[in-house]
């Protein structure tokens, strides 16, 4: 049996997203008034009361989606439902039983497996007396709370556990496995439509996030597991960006946000482009992104047959982005057809390969060593009738690898000659296809005003091999 499922169930507008909200204590799914928000179905794995159980936040049943999506939003819920081990059922204790709250109770009641009721928005303790009109719907004790007013939240927790099936011996190895830091988190991002949810499910092996040609399907970040050679990932599926001021409303405004989000919290940033598409001001605002938080990143370029359709060659599009993304000239870049699953597996690999790096730690003499070369080989010019003058370096940080390198004056180094010694670097030190940040420190303490010469003059032990 493995995790119990715990598929969150209702109409539109009842809640059900600002519950999981709640029950996770952070933001896992997006809330807005507007009915039909919720699409795909969005989870969260939780551990209460010594049991492990995974929350699924499901679409609104009989939603009239305005995208004319409403067929795949009800395959997304049977999924849900077809996999749950328990359902909850969100009722509005406002608005009292509705048709539609008796329509989606008879459904449940079809599929034959445990129910629970959840009455919400019962912000007041005086609505409490009517919450026993929805024993109706389900007959058993509902269980009362209000997200606004904070209310019942234990109680509410306590009650979906009594009413998980009985715990296997693989529940707990499994839910600390979940719970616990994957192998790796990578972020998918794009423009809209350029086949990030295909490629999520090819990953995932099933249909898990809506596929549809209409921009902007996805509207949530979706977390989504998935295992390569044994190895636990977790991808995250985000909504596609457009321009700031093409933005339609607060669904998409927080869709650009999640996907910003997304960006800081990934290992990895898979940057996804349309073959047959031309890169665009979104595209440079996700890559300009991406290197604000200098996160190691692939240039995935997905639709590969249609670009093969057009004569286009890997050799074209891959100087069509060094010439559009000069300052990303250590990105790899990859060549996929989602639909097809084709180098899928090649991608998870490369991805892992680059987090490996971003994770190395060189030694202070080896960066010295290759910055003395290439201060042998190119001396940097005299700037303002002085000598500039590296003293040493030395490795701060990891994801990114960030450098520190104390010379006389940073101002003294032009971008230019700053740019060929990070080149210098990458070609000497295991950091070829990953972001590094390098700080220039002006020396500050008397021991480095004592010295009078550059980097060749260094005392020994900076060069001496470590383990």
């Amino acid at each position: 049996m493995s995790i119990p499922r715990v598929a969150i169930v209702g109409r539109p507008n009842v809640g059900k997203s600002s519950i999981l909200n709640w029950m996770a204590r952070k933001l896992v799914s997006v809330v807005d008034p507007t009915a039909g928000v919720t699409r795909d179905r969005v989870t969260y794995t939780m551990n209460e009361c010594d049991r492990y159980f995974e929350l699924v936040d499901t679409g609104g049943i009989g939603i009239v989606d305005s995208d004319d999506l409403s067929e795949q939003i009800e395959e997304q819920i049977r999924f849900g439902l077809e996999q749950a081990d328990l359902l909850a059922l969100v009722v509005d204790g406002q608005q009292g039983i509705t048709p539609l709250d008796q329509t989606v109770a008879r459904k449940l009641q079809k599929i034959g497996k445990p129910t629970m009721l959840i009455v919400n928005k019962c912000d007041s303790s005086k609505l409490d007396a009517e919450a026993d009109t929805f024993r109706t719907l389900v007959d058993t004790d509902p269980v009362i709370v209000s997200v606004k007013g904070e209310r019942n939240r234990k109680e509410l927790l306590e009650a979906i556990v009594e009413h998980l099936p009985p715990a296997d011996e693989t529940e707990a190895a499994e839910g600390e496995q979940k719970i616990h830091d994957p192998e790796l988190k990578i972020a998918i991002v794009g423009r809209r439509n350029v086949g990030k949810s295909t490629f999520i499910n090819a990953l995932a092996e099933e249909e898990r996030v809506i596929v549809s040609p209409i921009a902007g399907t996805t509207r949530d970040s979706i977390d989504i597991r998935f295992e390569v050679d044994e190895k636990s990932f977790i991808a995250i599926d985000t909504p596609g960006v457009r321009k700031r001021k093409s933005l339609a409303n607060d669904i998409e405004f927080y869709g650009l946000v999640r996907a910003q989000k997304s960006i800081r919290r990934a290992d990895v940033v898979l940057m996804f482009f349309d073959a047959s598409e031309r890169i665009s001001r979104v595209d440079k605002k996700l890559v300009t992104d991406i290197l604000d938080h200098a996160k190691p990143c692939i240039f995935v370029v997905n639709k590969w047959d249609l670009g093969l359709d057009e004569d286009m060659t890997t050799a074209k599009w891959a100087e069509y982005l060094l010439k559009t993304f000069p300052s990303t000239r250590y990105v790899p870049v990859a060549f996929i057809t989602a639909k097809d699953s084709t180098n899928i597996k090649k991608v998870v690999n490369l991805a892992q390969t680059i987090f490996k790096q971003a994770q190395i730690r060189v030694s202070t003499s080896k960066i010295n060593k290759s910055i003395r070369k290439a201060v042998d080989e190119n001396q940097p010019p005299h700037r303002r009738n002085r000598r500039p003058k590296i003293y040493f370096a030395t490795q701060v940080a990891v994801q990114p690898p960030t450098i520190i390198i104390k010379c006389n004056d940073p101002i003294l180094f032009d971008e230019s000659w700053k740019r060929y010694l990070e080149s210098c670097i990458r070609d000497d030190l295991p950091f070829d296809e990953v972001p590094m940040r390098l700080y220039w420190r002006p020396r500050t303490d008397a021991i480095e005003r004592d010295y009078d010469d550059a980097i060749e003059d260094v005392p020994e032990e900076f060069f001496d091999e470590e383990e």
